[in-house]
């Protein structure tokens, strides 16, 4: 299987930042979700393999080529959506489309008018007229409307509606689907990116901590509540995280080191990263 993005020890550093060392690989046809605290450095990252910023040290090949030849050209095979969509306020999403249509060689204005009905985004009002919500997902849509390859969202279901991120993460669903479009998924929502993610990883204060196929993260993992002598007597290599509280002891640990006469809740992706973070501080 081939790797959409590949990115080799990475860096790049900041007064009192540094984005240290980081490795990362999505396959093609693979959605990748990026979980990380404010200031871990996701949106650095993303400038990086946007080749927005310079970095100082490592590689990042996207779509088979080094992202510092020829990118103008590998641009036209990726979505993007960073920030605040900003364009002028008296254009509407129809003017946008004329636009976009010179801008991507394989720009498809059905899929976008598509697109646009699908999340509501009216066609025909001003940019500046447009709530904050409406604006990202006119951002969205541009960002799915030309044949990319590979998705790179950074924060985009900020200030959508829990029915419009439905919608959107349907729509990334169906795109990921086509054997060599891919994407990597950054979001603060972190029950989004379980529902649609074939592998996450976990990035905190500008490193990689964990990275690995979502299935595995959840099936490897269970919650239990049980009294503090009982946790004494399970093996402490199998707990990875533990907090006593009034009523007893509530923890999570390897599902083989759990013992057979204590039953078991799953976790989800946020449960693991809190106690990943948790336990390497």
């Amino acid at each position: 299987m081939n790797n959409s993005l590949e990115i080799r020890h990475l860096y790049k550093r900041y007064y009192g930042f540094t984005l240290d060392n980081v490795c990362l690989n999505i396959p093609s046809g693979c959605v990748m979700g990026l979980i990380g605290e404010n200031g871990a450095g996701k949106t650095t990252l993303f400038k990086l393999i946007l080749d927005m910023i310079n970095r100082d040290g490592g590689y990042i090949n996207v779509l088979g080529k080094d992202n510092r030849k020829d990118f103008h050209l590998t641009k036209q095979d990726l979505g993007i959506v960073l920030d605040e969509p900003v364009f002028q306020g008296y254009l509407t999403a129809e003017s946008i489309s004329r636009i976009m249509g010179g801008i991507f060689i394989s720009w498809d204005g059905q899929k976008f008018k598509t697109y646009l009905e699908r999340l509501n985004v009216p066609a025909n009002k001003k940019f500046d007229k447009l709530s904050s919500g409406m604006k990202m997902k006119l951002s969205i849509a541009i960002a799915m409307s030309h044949g990319s390859k590979l998705l790179l969202f950074d924060e985009a279901m900020r200030g959508l509606d829990p029915v419009s991120r439905y919608e959107v993460m349907d729509m990334i669903y169906e795109y990921t689907r086509e054997e060599d479009c891919s994407a990597l998924l950054s979001s603060h929502i972190v029950s989004d990116l379980e529902k649609i993610c074939d592998y996450v990883a976990f990035l905190h204060k500008g490193r990689i901590i964990m990275c690995d196929e979502k299935d595995n993260l959840l099936e490897r993992y269970g919650r239990i509540f049980c009294d503090g002598e009982k946790i004494k007597s399970i093996s402490p290599q199998f707990i990875k995280f533990k907090r006593e509280t009034p009523y007893g002891v509530e923890a999570i640990l390897d599902r083989e080191g759990i013992p057979n006469d204590l039953n078991f809740t799953p976790v989800g992706l946020e449960d693991v990263f809190v106690f990943t973070v948790k336990g390497g501080e």
